[in-house]
């Protein structure tokens, strides 16, 4: 039996063991790899303020569903709501997504370099 758990633990390598900026670009992969999660990011950033109407008018969601891809937006700090009244203000949050930029292009122009000339193995 111990010999089944020591595979799993080899296996089930956990993501504090890598860079914090790997573990922070991960987040960002990951929060940003749904297409309902771009879209509601695309349509606050066209509309250049922020919106206290019900984003799921524009997006072909039922409103509990875009209510989860906003939590968890709000949670990787590219969105931040603010409560007004009855209704909550969703706003593009410009430090992370300049942070986002950042480490996103930090990261590609790293692969990027690697295979300078088209030689990458």
């Amino acid at each position: 039996m111990s010999y089944v758990c020591d595979i799993k633990n080899k296996i089930m390598i956990k993501k504090e063991n890598f860079d914090p900026p790997l573990q922070e670009l991960a987040m960002f992969a990951r929060v940003i790899s749904h297409p309902a999660r771009l879209a509601i990011l695309k349509y606050l950033a066209e509309t250049r303020t922020c919106i206290s109407g019900d984003i799921s008018d524009v997006i072909p969601l039922s409103r509990s569903t875009v209510s989860q891809h906003l939590k968890e937006l709000r949670e990787s700090g590219l969105i931040h709501g603010e409560i007004e009244g009855l209704k909550i203000n969703y706003c593009l949050n410009g430090a992370s997504i300049q942070k986002l930029k950042n480490i996103m292009s930090e990261f590609l122009e790293m692969l990027d370099n690697s295979c300078s000339g088209g030689n990458c193995c």
